[in-house]
């Protein structure tokens, strides 16, 4: 199995025609390293390599980020928004209804399937997002015992 070569960063603004800054980075980093995170947990993670750095920024970058295709934007139903840096694909998402834990699924059947909707009403549809929603194994086995 050869190296993995962490991703670029700043390639990857430069290649979404963004300006690099610290704080897109950084936040771009924080998504990678911490999948499925909230904007809270970005911020403390961008803080631990930019101490001084606002809201705002992280914000603002999170937004650009986002708007860029750089990174995926979810809010499952009850929770705050959260990032991840897995674009570009059809996949989903299984939430624990205890503990609120989050995992990417992938489509179960071929080719991207729920992007062919039984009835489409003259959309042209580019997306679709599935959540799977039960208990985490963790969560599972407490209510079990």
């Amino acid at each position: 199995m050869g190296v993995v070569t962490p991703p670029d960063f700043q390639q990857m603004l430069r290649g979404a025609a963004l300006r690099v800054t610290r704080p897109r980075t950084a936040v771009l980093s924080a998504v990678h390293a911490h999948p499925h995170a909230d904007t809270d947990s970005i911020l403390r993670a961008v803080r631990r390599e930019l101490p001084k750095v606002s809201h705002q920024a992280v914000y603002d970058s999170l937004h650009a980020l986002t708007a860029a295709g750089l990174v995926r934007r979810i809010q499952p139903s009850g929770s705050v928004a959260r990032y991840e840096a897995r674009v570009g694909d059809n996949h989903h998402h299984i939430v624990c209804r205890s503990c609120g834990a989050v995992a990417d699924a992938d489509c179960a059947v071929g080719e991207a399937p729920c992007l062919t909707a039984s009835d489409d009403r003259g959309f042209s549809i580019d997306e679709a997002e599935v959540i799977y929603w039960g208990l985490c194994p963790a969560c599972a086995a407490r209510e079990s015992s």
